[in-house]
């Protein structure tokens, strides 16, 4: 509800759930010198978790905080996936440094949610911000200039101001609700369980391994220490069983096809699968993101690494608008960048879930035959393994239709990732990505800036970026003087060509591009 009241802000951003979600968000606003407070009904952080896989662009923007090193360190790399038909090895599918043209991150690597949590909780509580816990968000309304929200703890509800509220509050938003945000969509028939298993096997190799057979699937990950595994796979379970699930309702026939000997069950848990999307990811000073805003299935590991691209997305453009950096228009963006994304992903996660779980002669036939012809032949060859790279590490999400992205020079276009490039100097190995920790607009040129150019992004506060000209930019697809300005999260906002002043200039007037009144970002 809305009405002509203007509050008192008492914070600038409300976040609305401590998960991955809501920690990241918090993590860089608060990096970005924004005022957050984030509150989470549970009274500690998850021990256990669903989601495993960290994907290059998400270590690409954990790197912007000084934590990339933390997660490579403490996570576990696999080198290849293993498909099984049957008890039969069929395929091998090499993944190790896969991407190395794209990103510094040129693997895939497994770093459990809940290890992310903790991190993530230990790194705002250096810059003093703590997550406060059991406390819930009991309603809120828009009022002219922010919103008031009700919270409770222990019994006692506090009245909090706030410029902004977003909900990180996942599948049954509490956010979501009060605004009447719909999230249509559908549910999988099957039951799915995820366990953290000790064990001996040739399915505990320290790559990921999918084994498929007539009637069921199981995916094995590896885990950083030797002879660990997490599993998931669908339940065979009696619908009419009311008593609370265990490993022994598990379909173990899969498993011992597999040749996996389980010595250890350290825990066990079942969950649905969904494939929805949110109808609205904005409204007003509301805000939806991850599980809040789009739900989908666990293929490709892209749980973590979608809902960290929701948080840096909407973080750079809140605190950009809070501190009169930018014009207030470009809070629009968040839903039209995002939302696009999401229901894409939706869309062919589900097609290949859907693939993986079906019942059926039919659909038995093609997982079984055609799913392991189409694939080892697909990884014989390096594109084919290289686009896919992009595609599962989210580094080829690109935002054409955003009012943010502008010109095109060469394969480049406004609303790309800039192209990661390395290249020597003085005899060590810099790349360009190295300087965004400023969390803030750069301008980035391969060549010679224009004197104009450089004198016009300073006098707004744009950090300037001149790279002597090498030939490994080339290959990344740069073109040499061109002009790139390049957005918080690392996205092109406009591709210019060389010495196009004028461009530029209207870019920044049009986003109202100005100093920022804060003193520099703190690391």
């Amino acid at each position: 509800m809305n009405t002509e009241q203007t509050p008192k802000a008492s914070t600038d951003v409300l976040v609305v759930g401590a998960g991955p979600t809501g920690l990241a968000l918090a993590l860089f606003l608060t990096r970005m010198n924004v005022r957050v407070r984030i509150i989470d009904k549970t009274a500690a952080p998850g021990t256990t978790s669903r989601a495993t896989v960290l994907h290059a662009r998400t270590l690409e923007f954990y790197r912007q905080v000084g934590l990339a090193g933390h997660c490579v360190d403490g996570g576990a790399h696999f080198a290849g996936i293993n498909l099984w038909v049957d008890g039969r090895h069929v395929t091998r599918a090499p993944f190790d440094n896969l991407g190395e043209p794209f990103s510094r991150f040129s693997f895939i690597l497994i770093y459990p949610q809940d290890k992310q949590e903790r991190m993530l909780v230990a790194e705002l509580e250096r810059l003093g911000v703590r997550v406060e816990r059991e406390t819930e968000l009991v309603s809120f309304e828009q009022l002219r200039g922010g919103v008031g929200a009700q919270i409770t703890r222990a019994g006692t509800t506090e009245s909090v101001n706030a410029a902004y509220i977003a909900g990180c509050d996942g599948a049954h938003s509490k956010v979501r609700e009060q605004l009447g945000t719909g999230l249509p969509g559908g549910d999988y028939n099957d039951l799915f369980y995820v366990a953290d298993i000790e064990g001996t096997g040739p399915a505990l190799n320290g790559e990921v391994n999918i084994a498929l057979d007539d009637a069921d699937f199981l995916v094995v990950f590896p885990m950083k220490e030797s002879g660990t595994g997490r599993l998931i796979g669908a339940v065979q379970h009696d619908p009419g069983k009311t008593a609370a699930l265990q490993w022994s309702d598990v379909n173990t026939r899969v498993i011992e096809r597999l040749k996996l000997g389980i010595t250890k069950v350290n825990w066990f848990s079942t969950y649905r699968v969904h494939h929805r999307v949110a109808s609205a990811f904005r409204n007003g000073s509301a805000f939806l993101l991850g599980d809040a805003a789009h739900i989908h299935s666990p293929v490709g590991g892209q749980c973590m690494n979608t809902v960290s691209g929701d948080a840096v997305n909407l973080a750079w453009k809140l605190a950009g608008v809070l501190h009169k950096r930018i014009d207030p228009a470009v809070l629009d963006t968040y839903e039209v960048e995002r939302i696009a994304f999401a229901r894409q992903l939706v869309r062919s996660t589900d097609r290949a879930f859907t693939v993986a779980t079906a019942r059926g002669p039919v659909a038995t036939r093609i997982r079984l035959t055609a799913f392991p012809f189409v694939l080892s032949n697909a990884f014989r060859f390096r594109a084919m393994r290289r686009f896919l790279f992009r595609t599962i590490s989210q580094i080829g999400i690109r935002y054409p239709d955003s009012r943010l992205s502008a010109g095109r020079v060469g394969a480049v276009r406004g609303g790309d990732r800039l192209p990661w490039v390395e290249w020597t100097e003085a005899g060590k190995r810099r790349d360009n990505y190295e300087f965004f920790s400023s969390l803030d607009w750069q301008l980035h040129c391969y060549g010679e800036v224009p004197p104009a150019v450089r004198a016009g992004c300073e006098a707004r506060g744009i950090a300037v970026c001149a790279f002597p000209w090498q030939r490994e930019m080339q290959r990344a697809g740069l073109v040499r003087d061109a002009l790139y300005l390049v957005r918080p999260d690392e996205y092109v906002g406009l591709a210019s060509s060389a010495g196009n002043a004028p461009a530029v200039e209207a870019y920044i007037k049009t986003l109202q591009l100005s100093p920022s009144p804060v003193a520099r970002y703190p690391s």
